[in-house]
């Protein structure tokens, strides 16, 4: 065979190669997708207090696993104290200014039954005068005198209704209708929820990470102070669009981690994400910013799945949040699921070069 022939024939065969692993990689990509853009995501939740003030004691280290309701900071309690004193002694005034309502009240309602009962005397004696009058039995001086005393008792009971009333709104008929009362109340379990928020404790179990307070940090309510990483995980991977066109929730799954090479573990398809950023716009009051490019072929767009592991489900509390993993889906059976198999083993012994 001359070198002519020889270059020949390995052309021939580099693209009958080529060919057979473009078709291969196009079979692949929908019929046994892979990503090696797979994570391992803890919950984090930021440990900030609710109330401002001055951190007292540090009651965990950094990467300290901490149960729920477990003591994390302490703020400085004194000025929380003093607002809770404070309020105590505001329900006390209003329980005393409330007894003075209730003085007032029935100095008030004494009054008007005293009003009442000259303006009952009064109309019984208006009327007799009245009667007599007309008969010419007395004077129109004296009946006038008796009716005019009578509207005055009239005017005075009226008076004095007013004022029960006016001290009835003050007081409040019940202890839940006194508005001031109602205040105090609601300042005192204000402050004692406060006082409460001075400590501030772990809301779930996890791990206590970037914790770089010290006491004597002034903290601020709403300002995070370190991270809990939860103990729960879930593995999502990032799928271009095409490949999950045959993709649905329960389908099976295969997942190695870059920190466990050669081990894969088996898992399923629990949901897809409905969206992306890219497809939510923003009620800002700018007007629309389309994307331009010059690119002939545009970047494929990434999909979101999440997966859950079938059997060694704790495996995933051993592993830090973030970290990276390859993700094999099986969305077909038969040639398609045994390539695939091989496809993430091969993938998984790779990783312990790379």
């Amino acid at each position: 065979m001359t070198p002519d022939q020889a270059f020949a024939r390995w052309v021939r065969l580099s693209l009958i190669a080529f060919v057979i692993l473009f078709v291969y990689f196009l079979a692949a990509d929908l019929w046994m997708p892979l990503t090696p853009q797979g994570r391992v995501m803890h919950n984090v939740v930021q440990i900030a207090p609710r109330v401002s003030g001055q951190v007292s004691q540090v009651h965990v280290t950094n990467n300290e696993h901490v149960e729920a309701g477990d003591l994390l900071f302490t703020l400085d309690q004194r000025p929380f104290q003093l607002s809770l004193e404070k309020a105590e002694l505001a329900l006390e005034a209003a329980n005393i200014r409330n007894d003075e309502y209730d003085a007032s009240l029935a100095n008030a309602q004494a009054a008007l039954a005293a009003a009442q009962a000259t303006e009952t005397q009064l109309a019984r004696d208006n009327n007799r005068m009245q009667r007599l009058n007309a008969r010419n039995s007395v004077s129109r001086q004296q009946a006038d005198q008796i009716a005019a005393e009578y509207d005055a008792a009239q005017a005075n009971v009226r008076a004095a209704e007013a004022r029960v009333k006016q001290m009835s709104v003050q007081r409040g008929l019940t202890d839940q209708q006194n508005l001031r009362l109602r205040q105090a109340r609601n300042d005192l379990a204000q402050a004692k929820l406060n006082l409460t928020y001075s400590e501030i404790r772990a809301e779930q179990s996890g791990t206590v990470s970037n914790l770089q307070v010290k006491a004597g940090t002034y903290a601020k309510a709403g300002t995070s102070l370190a991270a809990l990483v939860d103990d729960q995980a879930d593995v999502i991977a990032d799928f271009r669009e095409k490949s999950l066109a045959y993709v649905s929730p329960g389908n099976e799954a295969a997942v190695v981690f870059d920190a466990m090479p050669g081990e894969v573990f088996s898992a399923t398809v629990g949901e897809i994400d409905a969206g992306t950023r890219q497809g939510q716009l923003m009620a800002d009051g700018t007007l629309a910013a389309p994307v331009s490019t010059d690119r002939w072929v545009r970047e494929a767009q990434r999909e979101r799945l999440h997966l859950t592991l079938t059997e060694e489900q704790d495996i995933l509390e051993s592993l830090p949040t973030g970290a990276r993993a390859t993700v094999q889906l099986f969305p077909g059976s038969g040639p398609a699921a045994w390539l695939g198999k091989i496809q993430i083993r091969v993938i998984s012994l790779i990783h312990y070069v790379y």
